[in-house]
Order: structure tokens, then C-alpha cells, then sequence
């Protein structure tokens, strides 16, 4: 039933296709004609555009995902083995809660059956959507959002800047942790800041990150659900000057941590917001998505965690506390950490998370990494 409110693709986008070259990535595609679908075995990856753009306090425009389409058709594809699946678009519900319970519905359904999909357009709170779908497939998700913003404002009235707000207080609570990547300070209340560092959740400056991407890779690896906000960009890359951005991501940053969230095993949902309807963003956009789809493609299935007889085992004592335990891939050379944890009621139980080889070596200068504790301090509340 809900595959019958989608709206398949205009005519005119389907011309667009038809005349593209035979190799490129509008050829390799399956597009959906608008009846009940139940093919989830053909598939890994669905693509579903996003028309509601009301959370940014515009009730008024229509997005035009059109040009991204075009844009990322007439790319063509890597050496990839997946088969891809394009839904149309959500069209706008009688109110903004009826896109979100369809997102739910939709989000819920293909993930349930191993479907990864990918939305494009809407304003950034359609997260809240994706978060509300895995309330039946599993108990607790990690959110990672790129964005300049920590979207956790109050009284704003402005749905796209306080979705993070309604994730965290309404019931029932399926979120186990929260990371912001890419922050700029002067956009965010102190207020805002502090309430994200009082619940242990994770919040990197934009600045800290630039000064060596790759250490966000783990962040990205423990994420069930990826929202990239495209406000995290500088407008002379995403080419948005309506709002202008001097500060921000350039268009090879964001697309190394869209390939980074496509190799992570865990990543179940991706969703690029807040587009402004212009051509250089939709081409750029079109690129993101790429380099997503480029990293599925080659993910390791290293997620779950179990045969631990395909890694490196380190073991790095740490004065007042039991012994770290690391594990290297074998097969990606990738870090895990298995930290130890004492709890009263439940006698003892160990995480093991995503790391890098800089925590690797922090440890063993006995020097435990401020994100361990956030994730351990928060598991505790």
C-alpha cells in the first residue's frame, strides 16, 4: 500500500534517460512504474526523492529533484555489482506528519528487508521520519549528522533546526547515540552546545575535522542512519548563494565522508537534505550519492563483529583499569576496540567499537580517547 503514494518519474526524466549512453548509470537502473512492489531479493540499494520542503519554514516550494536525477544518470557507474532501484518521489503529505509517517513506513520496509535506501531533497527534519522507521527493526540507533548546525535549537518554530530536540524527548527512545560532524560554532547557542556535551553526545568542529578527515571514518562506521545536511558545504562548492555559506565542507570532503558512510557495514540509511534547487548543487549532489553507492559497493561485511579470527589482536594494559583489547582487520585493515566495563547489576559486559590506529597509539601512551568515554558514559545513563 504505501508503494501506491509514490509518484514514479515524469515522462521527461524518462526521455532524459532513454537518451543517455548506453554505459551509464541511467541505463543500470530500475525504475518503478507505481505498482505494489515485493522484488526486495533484486535489490540493494533504492533511490526516493523528497519533495516536502516545510521544515525549513517554507510551505510554498516545490523541490525539483529533476536536476539531480539528471545529474546522476548521466554519470556512469564504477565496477560496481549492485542493483539499484529508483521509488519516484515522496510527494508532499496533507501535513508535514503524514510525509514523515510515510518516510517511516517506507524506511521501516526496506531496511527490513535488507534495502538500503537513499533519499534525496526535503528539509534536514525528514531525519525524524527515518529515525521513527527503525522502531520495529531493531531497539537502539546511532544518528551521525553532517551539518554546520546542531539542529537541538528551541522555540526556533523552524522544524529543520530542532529535529534533534523531538528525536531525543519523545517517546518511545530509540536512539543510543548522536554525532554532529562538522559544527561551526557561531551558528549553535552556547546553550545548544552544552546540552549536546550534558547527554555524551558527539559534536566535532568543523576545523578539527579538516585537520585530518580520516579520524572521522570511525564515527561514520558506528552509524545506522547518515543525514547530511547540505548547508554543511561552502556555497562556493555547492554553488548556494542564496544562502550563502563562506565556511564549510568543499566538495572533496564531503564526498570522501559520503564513501566513508557507504563503506561503513553498519549504515543502513542515507539522506542528502536541505537542497536549494540550483544545477551546481545537484550535479554536486549527484556526486555525494556516487560516492556513497562507490562505497556499498565495497563494503567487507565486517559488521556484525564475530569471527574474530580475521583480525590482529592487540593488548594494551592501562594503569587502573582492565586491559584494552584491539583488533586490526585483516581484510581492511580497519581498528576495533573492546573496552572494558564494569556494572554493578549487570557484573560486566564489554563494548567493542569502531577506532583508529590514532587511538591505538593513545593508548598505549596511556591516554584514553574522549570519545570512549562519552559513548561509555552515555550507555551508563
Amino acid at each position: 500500500m504505501i508503494y501506491e503514494l509514490l509518484k514514479p518519474l515524469d515522462k521527461d526524466i524518462l526521455n532524459f534517460i532513454d537518451s543517455l549512453p548506453s554505459q551509464s548509470l541511467g541505463k543500470k537502473v530500475t525504475f518503478f512504474t507505481g505498482r505494489e512492489f515485493d522484488d526486495y531479493n533484486k535489490y540493494q540499494i533504492a533511490i526516493i526523492g523528497l519533495k516536502d520542503n516545510r521544515g525549513c519554514g517554507d510551505d510554498e516550494s516545490i523541490i525539483d529533484i529533476g536536476k539531480i536525477r539528471k545529474a546522476f544518470y548521466s554519470l556512469y557507474p564504477g565496477n560496481w555489482g549492485l542493483s539499484i532501484v529508483d521509488f519516484g518521489d515522496v510527494l508532499p503529505g496533507a501535513s508535514i506528519e503524514d510525509t514523515y509517517f510515510l518516510i517511516k513506513k517506507l524506511v521501516a520496509d526496506l531496511v527490513k528487508n535488507n534495502v538500503l535506501p537513499i533519499i534525496i531533497g526535503g528539509s534536514q527534519d525528514m531525519t525524524y521520519g527515518i529515525y521513527r522507521g527503525y522502531e520495529t527493526i531493531k531497539k537502539l540507533v546511532n544518528i551521525v549528522s553532517i551539518d554546520s548546525k546542531l539542529d537541538i535549537a528551541k522555540g526556533t518554530g523552524i522544524a529543520a533546526e530542532s529535529f534533534l530536540s523531538r528525536i531525543i524527548l519523545e517517546e518511545p527512545v530509540s536512539l543510543l547515540n548522536f554525532s554532529n560532524l562538522g559544527y561551526q560554532t557561531y551558528f549553535n547557542s552556547q546553550e545548544e552546545i552544552d546540552l549536546i556535551e550534558s547527554l555524551y553526545f558527539e559534536a566535532y568542529r568543523i576545523g578539527e575535522i579538516l585537520q585530518e578527515l580520516k579520524n572521522v571514518e570511525p564515527i561514520l562506521r558506528d552509524a545506522d542512519i547518515i543525514s547530511l545536511d547540505m548547508n554543511a558545504v561552502k556555497s562556493s562548492d555547492s554553488g548556494d548563494f542564496e544562502q550563502f555559506n563562506p565556511n564549510g565542507f568543499d566538495g572533496r570532503e564531503i564526498c570522501a565522508l559520503a564513501r566513508y558512510s557507504g563503506l561503513s557495514d553498519r549504515v543502513s540509511s542515507f539522506g542528502v537534505f536541505n537542497y536549494n534547487n540550483n544545477k551546481s548543487e545537484a550535479l554536486l549532489i549527484a556526486q555525494i550519492i556516487w560516492y556513497f553507492i562507490e562505497g556499498v559497493n565495497y563494503r567487507t561485511n565486517e559488521y556484525p563483529f564475530v569471527k574474530r579470527e580475521h583480525y590482529l589482536k592487540y593488548i594494551v594494559p592501562v594503569e587502573g583499569y582492565d586491559d584494552f583489547i584491539f583488533y586490526k582487520s585483516n581484510m581492511s585493515d580497519r581498528w576495533w576496540v573492546e573496552v572494558p566495563i564494569h556494572n554493578e547489576e549487570t557484573n560486566e559486559m564489554n563494548f567493542i567499537l569502531p577506532c583508529s590506529y590514532k587511538d591505538y597509539e593513545e593508548t598505549i601512551k596511556q591516554e584514553i580517547p574522549e570519545r570512549w568515554w562519552r559513548i561509555l558514559r552515555r550507555s551508563m545513563l
